[in-house]
């Protein structure tokens, strides 16, 4: 598996393009900006785009998937009705099969109610639920406990080596925001 991070500059949003190298089949996950970068990658690379995966409905998160479905077909799974049809509603916590991965699913609302995290091999897609030292934005104080606490105890249970793939700045680790996460650190007092 190949991880490929592309950034949206405007909005400082993380994209991700993960490639099964064997099935050569590929996955976008966030699809926030689509640049001509990413489908030269997909065209190169001749990866089969076989699904979208959206951490939340965040219109900077998939403002690119109208652009994308011009392009190809595939399936979208969400949390959120809207984004994905009735076959790839994603709720609670699961596992799917796509493209020759193994993609675990939790659900961890608190910064949206539709947010999921999807962990593929030792990497986390995050969206907004985490970030390097920080946790999403809460309407409240008991959504943010809420969030904080569903990190803990759905994240921080996985090694302390599960790269942490946020939607938004730099790449982290469970390991690292255990130790330096200073909104959980906070939380916890």
């Amino acid at each position: 598996m190949k991880i490929y991070l592309h950034l949206d500059f405007e909005k400082l949003t993380n994209c991700y393009l993960v490639v099964n190298e064997v099935s050569k089949k590929a996955i976008i996950i966030d699809p926030c900006k689509i640049s001509t970068i990413l489908i030269k990658q997909i065209e190169d690379g001749g990866y089969d785009l076989c699904a979208v995966l959206i951490t939340h409905k965040h219109e900077n998160h998939y403002r690119g998937l109208k652009t994308l479905q011009k392009i190809y077909d595939f399936p979208v799974y969400a949390a959120d009705n809207e984004l994905a049809n009735a076959q790839n509603i994603l709720k609670g916590d699961g596992i799917k099969s796509i493209g020759g991965l193994e993609i675990e699913y939790f659900s961890l609302p608190g910064h949206s109610a539709d947010s999921i995290v999807y962990k593929i091999n030792n990497a986390i897609f995050t969206g907004d639920v985490i970030f390097a030292g920080k946790i999403g934005s809460s309407s409240c104080a008991y959504t943010q406990k809420y969030l904080a606490n569903g990190i803990k105890s759905k994240l921080f249970t996985l090694n302390d080596d599960t790269v942490i793939m946020p939607g938004h700045g730099p790449i982290t680790s469970v390991g690292a925001e255990k130790q330096f996460n200073l909104d959980l650190a906070s939380l916890s007092k």
